[in-house]
């Protein structure tokens, strides 16, 4: 069972509500829980959310931060469209593709967003951990690691 629907990342992250939900998967929810969800919570304290065990964790951190988490994962897919014709870029009458650069600082920016809320969900499990037994912290996110200013993102490391 997903963690959020379609039209709840729409509502959370999407800045147009007619945004079709019909582009939104459940295998990009998925995608979006099992790379960024998952691997931040640990595999018993993400698997007690999706039995429905900790509704205020879900409802009011985990769905903040897994909405842009979608989003981040479906933007390349929004831009582009795989056909029979190869690959294309999605065009409405009046309006421009932009281009990769500006997708990618797009794609940037929302993962920005959504290390924001996972910020504010690891605050909260840290102030709440007699609420959920199951955390056992992120497994080494840069809060966690002893002043190391290392991180990884898109697969580039950064110091």
């Amino acid at each position: 069972m997903a963690l959020i629907t379609p039209e709840e990342t729409i509502t959370r992250a999407f800045t147009n509500a007619n945004m079709d939900t019909h582009l939104i998967k459940p295998t990009f929810i998925e995608i979006a829980e099992l790379n960024h969800v998952r691997p931040f919570l640990g595999e018993d304290l993400y698997n007690s959310c999706v039995q429905g065990s900790y509704v205020t964790l879900v409802n009011d951190y985990i769905k903040d931060y897994l909405a842009f988490c979608v989003k981040f994962e479906v933007l390349p897919d929004i831009t582009y469209n795989t056909t029979s014709q190869g690959v294309v870029e999605n065009l409405a009458d009046f309006t421009n593709p932009v281009s990769e650069k500006k997708l990618n600082y797009l794609r940037q920016e929302t993962y920005k967003k959504a290390d924001t809320f996972k910020k504010k969900m690891h605050l909260y499990l840290d102030d709440n951990t007699a609420l959920y037994p199951d955390w056992s912290g992120c497994g080494g996110c840069s809060k966690c690691s002893s002043g190391s200013s290392v991180s990884k993102r898109h697969g580039i490391i950064t110091y």
